[in-house]
């Protein structure tokens, strides 16, 4: 196992394990979770996914109860009908990149090290950071790193990235870092680095599409009374979690029958987020930012 999940215990818990049901983590990683969950099983059925290649090598958990497939969670319904599973008893994703795809320099995730701007979850397919940064138009950038990022200086990101790149590509974390340096706060350069490389890093992956791909096959996956558990680490994420499990929709509109009960396919467990204790931050700094949402298909 690469590391200890955030919020482990309590995710596990927001599960409510039945020994003999069918449950899947869509974001396999190190097994954190996966292994929890399999000590609660009896007859019971557990699926991994993980679009990375390397936790698919990396996969040390051999138990008959067990089937990890190597694909996105956004196909989770279509590969669970290909083993021939229609309802699950509950669905957990922790949205965060695990450590081990952080401590390898040449996967781009870390800006403590300089490596070629990639940035993909999955290696096989699709265009790395390094294209993103010295192809996209500078209106483009400026979308990404304003939606995605939540940069009040988006522009100036966005034209310095196409001034500088004119002269010279940018191929490296350590040529965007240089390229962009001057418009970080002082004192704040880690947390302005964290959110250019977060708006990259969703863009590559086209991660909150995926995402909202989940939540709604979520839907359709869970049996009645079945679980949802997800973990964000930022709020983009966090807020399309918790609109859908509030109202089935991702903008959080209401919608009240006849009765004035509020339709929506989930009874929504935790009120408010559940984080991390002192200690686990203590622990593990990358807890810091997690929140956990749980609901229920009603």
């Amino acid at each position: 196992m690469y590391h200890s999940p955030a919020l482990l215990n309590e995710s596990i818990e927001g599960l409510s394990v039945n020994p003999e049901g069918i449950y899947v983590d869509v974001t396999y990683g190190g097994g954190g979770h996966s292994i929890e969950i399999l000590k609660k099983l009896t007859k019971g059925k557990l699926i991994g996914f993980d679009q990375d290649e390397d936790a698919i090598k990396n996969n040390n958990l051999k138990d008959q109860r067990f089937e990890l497939i190597n694909d996105n969670f956004k196909f989770l319904k279509n590969n669970l009908k290909l083993i021939g599973i229609d309802k699950v008893d509950g669905i957990i994703a922790d949205l965060g990149i695990s450590s081990h795809q952080i401590d390898v320099p040449e996967r781009g995730f870390s800006t403590r090290y300089d490596a070629e701007l990639d940035l993909r979850m999955d290696r096989s397919n699709g265009e790395t950071a390094k294209d993103i940064i010295n192809t996209y138009t500078a209106e483009q950038l400026k979308k990404i790193f304003s939606e995605y990022g939540e940069l009040k200086q988006a522009y100036k990101i966005a034209i310095t990235i196409d001034s500088k790149r004119k002269s010279k590509a940018i191929n490296t974390i350590y040529q965007l870092k240089e390229a962009i340096q001057h418009l970080s706060q002082r004192g704040k350069e880690n947390k302005f680095f964290a959110q250019v490389f977060q708006a990259l890093r969703i863009e590559v992956n086209d991660e909150l599409k995926a995402l909202k791909e989940l939540l709604i096959q979520a839907n359709d996956v869970l049996k009645y009374n079945g679980r949802l558990v997800v973990i964000s680490y930022h709020s983009l994420e966090d807020r399309l979690v918790k609109n859908y499990m509030k109202s089935g929709n991702f903008e959080g509109l209401i919608n009240k029958d006849f009765y004035g009960n509020i339709i929506s396919p989930f009874k929504v467990i935790s009120k408010k987020p559940i984080i991390p204790t002192i200690e686990e931050v203590e622990n593990n700094n990358r807890s810091r930012s997690a929140k956990l949402r749980i609901a229920q298909k009603i």
